[in-house]
């Protein structure tokens, strides 16, 4: 074996089996401390739990010694770590999906998700993917982080999505989605009257009764958040008004859209988390589509990026699932298939 880097006290070496152990040695600082726990502040890229893994499925060794995760440690110990790979990692593999690619060229693709197609691999969805299927379709995404994908939707949100088909794309993407140059739009169907036009600047955080859903929140470990919205069309009145909206972020936070509308009183058409106390379906009476709508009424109807090669203005526009476009004719909304300029 020979040693292939040297920083900051952690020696990488390359293996027979080309795993990369890690070769660390405690602090002195870290007399008394749990073994999990100084690990986790030299290893702070790694969390505890994943850490904790390792530690009882034998990859980490102290003094040559198989380790124990509440093993407490006097400091100079030699901490041998062996990273195995997360269970989602061992799940992308290649599966044939049919995707539906608005456009492609050597450096990115542009997608319209279904609802219902869970983005990456996780409990309950180790196949099936949208990064299994990406992998299928384009081979060369094996070797970039997360299989090129740069940003999410929910399972059960359709539209638009950007995948990067190299890690130079992909580090552009990344940085574009940063600095809040790329434009994603959205249209939903809300329960109740919309307001013309308004900005939601709300910070959001995990809501600590429900580890499911997300919250406004103040606390420090809120994310900032903002949403602008303009109503298209309301139709009905009090309890039976539904609104047509468009949604343009900002940032792009887990649930953001959900959480936002509900936290101003129109949650999503058919959202089975974030309805503020309202049931599942809405008590609207005579919109037979509306009974029986499956998922939130969200879709990504428009992206807009710079090309990662060619510097030039890019921007996509496809219309909701045949699934939202019946629910919003049943509604009585009018349009719905082509595009509509409401932020200019």
């Amino acid at each position: 074996m020979s040693a292939l880097q040297d920083v900051d006290g952690i020696e990488t070496d390359e293996s027979e089996g080309g795993e990369a152990p890690l070769r660390l040695t405690a602090p002195g600082d870290a007399a008394g401390q749990r073994l999990d726990k100084a690990l986790a502040l030299l290893l702070p890229d790694v969390s505890r739990s994943r850490l904790q893994q390792w530690i009882e499925a034998g990859a980490v060794l102290v003094n040559g010694a198989a380790a124990r995760v509440r093993q407490t440690l006097v400091g100079g110990e030699a901490i041998e770590v062996v990273p195995l790979p997360a269970p989602e990692q061992l799940a992308l593999q290649p599966e044939p999906i049919d995707l539906d690619v608005v456009f492609e060229d050597g450096h990115i693709a542009v997608l319209d998700k279904p609802p219902r197609l869970v983005v990456h691999p996780a409990a309950g969805n180790w196949s099936g993917t949208l990064a299994n299927g990406l992998l299928a379709r384009f081979p060369q995404v094996a070797a970039l982080p997360r299989a090129g994908i740069v940003h999410r939707l929910d399972a059960d949100t359709s539209g638009l999505m950007v995948v990067a088909l190299t890690l130079q794309a992909q580090t552009d993407l990344v940085r574009q989605l940063q600095a809040r140059t790329v434009r994603r739009e959205y249209w939903a169907i809300v329960v109740g009257a919309a307001p013309p036009a308004m900005t939601i600047d709300a910070p959001l955080a995990r809501d600590p009764r429900n580890p499911l859903r997300f919250a406004v929140s103040r606390s420090a470990r809120a994310k900032p958040a903002r949403t602008h919205l303009r109503c298209l069309q309301t139709v009905g009145g009090g309890r039976a008004a539904v609104s047509w909206v468009a949604c343009r972020l900002d940032t792009g936070r887990t649930h953001q859209i959900r959480v936002h509308l509900e936290s101003i009183g129109l949650p999503l058409a058919g959202d089975p988390v974030y309805r503020r106390g309202r049931p599942v379906f809405s008590e609207v009476h005579g919109i037979p589509a509306w009974q029986g709508f499956p998922r939130q009424a969200l879709h990504a109807c428009r992206l807009g990026l710079t090309h990662p090669a060619r510097r030039t203005m890019m921007s996509w526009f496809r219309a909701p699932p045949e699934d939202m476009r019946a629910l919003m004719r049943d509604c009585g909304f009018a349009g719905g298939d082509v595009p509509v300029e409401v932020f200019g």
